[in-house]
């Protein structure tokens, strides 16, 4: 009987837990963000529409929808979080609470395709007195921004390429093409991080110097770097990269 309760409560926990990675997947506004991935693919979609053949744009539409399907890559996205992540608790509680909210808020809306359209050509240059630059600064070595960055750039970047190939099967060797795809990778993080304190100063310019800098007290944390380090390869996932199963440094 006792081995029976156990494994009763034991089975309770597990299910708990997977909750609170849903829950966490949900707070920290995953789908909202996957939501406006899926209006910068539609924008990149219709960048080649009157520069392919019909047949050869309708690939490209049909290939990257496929890729990129909102419920799969949802679910890719939560099974990394699952796998990667031990104890979903500690984020799921800052996101939950008041600093976190305005986090997620911030990063929403820095996503959302009004707002790529007006910063396409760069972002203004952001004025900040040099505490708030120092926070700035400590946030971007926590945060695995041009990694993610760079992922996503990357997916967006790969429509036309996996079109080709789906209709030119073994046009470039797996070999090559991986090859290719890393060095766009490391290119997109090199051009990222060039500017990144900028790019911050923007996103977060509504937190107060306090909240941020409550921000980069859990960013730096133990706790804050597992959230990060398992979203990292989450995005991974998602976007379908091959690397997803890698955690890097």
């Amino acid at each position: 009987m006792r081995i029976l309760l156990a494994g009763l409560f034991l089975l309770l926990s597990l299910s708990v837990q997977a909750d609170e990675y849903l829950k966490l997947y949900q707070v920290a506004g995953w789908p909202q963000q996957r939501a406006n991935f899926t209006q910068a693919l539609e924008a990149a979609q219709l960048r080649y529409r009157d520069t392919l053949p019909p047949a050869l744009y309708q690939t490209l539409v049909d290939s990257s929808n496929r890729r990129f399907a909102a419920q799969a890559m949802d679910q890719r996205a939560l099974d990394g979080l699952r796998s990667n992540l031990t104890n979903p608790e500690p984020a799921l509680q800052f996101f939950k609470g008041e600093v976190g909210s305005k986090i997620v808020t911030d990063e929403i809306h820095a996503s959302r395709g009004d707002q790529l359209a007006i910063y396409s050509k760069g972002l203004p240059r952001s004025e900040a007195g040099a505490e708030r630059r120092q926070l700035i600064s400590e946030l971007g070595k926590a945060l695995p921004a041009s990694e993610v960055g760079a992922e996503v750039g990357l997916a967006l970047a790969s429509v036309a390429a996996d079109s080709l190939s789906e209709m030119l099967p073994g046009v470039l060797g797996a070999d090559q093409t991986q090859g290719v795809i890393d060095s766009q990778r490391e290119r997109l993080q090199q051009q990222i991080s060039s500017d990144l304190d900028n790019t911050l100063l923007h996103i977060y310019r509504n937190l107060s110097d306090a909240e941020l800098q409550q921000f980069v007290s859990f960013a730096q944390s133990p706790e804050g770097q597992d959230y990060y380090r398992a979203a990292k390869i989450a995005v991974r996932a998602a976007m379908g990269s091959k690397n997803s199963a890698v955690a890097s440094n």
